[in-house]
C-alpha cells in the first residue's frame, strides 16, 4: 500500500466496515440490521480490493453479500412479526467483554508480526501467482469437484423449495 489513494480508501473502507458492523449491534430493526451487516460485507470486499486479493472480492460479494444476506432475509420473513425486534440481551455485557479480549488479541497478534514488504519484482511475481492460483480454483471447481458443486447446488434448490412449501397457506377445502 504505497500510494495515497489505496491508502486512503483502505482507511474509509474500514471506517464504513466497522461502522457498519456497530450499527448491525445497536440496530433495533432486524431489516435494518441486515442492511447494515450488507454494509460491512461490502466494506469487507473492498478491504480485499485493496489488498490485491481480487478473488476473494468477489467471493465476498457472491457468497455473503448475496446468498447470505438473501438467507437472513427468508429466515426474517419466516419469524413472526411479534418476535422480529431485535431485544436486549442479558449477554451484552458478557459479548461486549469478549469482543474486546478479542480485538485485543488480534491487535497483539498483529503487532507482533514481522510483515515483510513486497516491492517491485517480488510484487509482480505475487500478483502472477495469484492470478494463476484462480484460475487453478476454477479449473478445480468446474473438474475434479464438479460433482460436489452440482450437489451442493440441488441441496439448496431442495432448501428453498422446502422452506416454501412450509410458509405456504394451506388452500381451504
Amino acid at each position: 500500500m504505497e500510494s495515497t489513494g489505496v491508502v486512503v480508501a483502505f482507511w474509509v473502507l474500514s471506517a464504513i466496515t466497522v461502522g457498519g458492523a456497530l450499527l448491525v449491534l445497536l440496530s433495533r430493526n432486524l431489516l435494518h440490521a441486515l442492511v447494515f451487516l450488507v454494509l460491512a460485507f461490502l466494506g469487507t470486499a473492498g478491504l480485499f480490493l485493496t489488498l490485491s486479493a481480487d478473488f476473494l472480492a468477489v467471493a465476498q460479494v457472491l457468497i455473503y453479500v448475496g446468498a447470505i444476506s438473501v438467507l437472513i432475509v427468508f429466515a426474517i420473513m419466516l419469524t413472526p412479526l411479534a418476535s422480529r425486534d431485535n431485544a436486549s440481551s442479558l449477554y451484552a455485557a458478557p459479548g461486549v467483554l469478549l469482543g474486546a479480549a478479542m480485538a485485543a488479541l488480534v491487535a497483539m497478534a498483529a503487532l507482533d508480526v514481522g510483515w515483510p514488504e513486497l516491492k517491485g519484482a517480488a510484487l509482480d511475481q505475487r500478483a502472477a501467482d495469484l492470478g494463476s492460483a484462480v484460475a487453478a480454483i476454477g479449473e478445480e471447481l468446474l473438474g475434479r469437484y464438479v460433482l460436489a458443486f452440482e450437489v451442493a447446488s440441488v441441496l439448496l434448490l431442495a432448501a428453498l423449495i422446502g422452506s416454501i412449501v412450509l410458509v405456504r397457506e394451506d388452500e381451504p377445502a
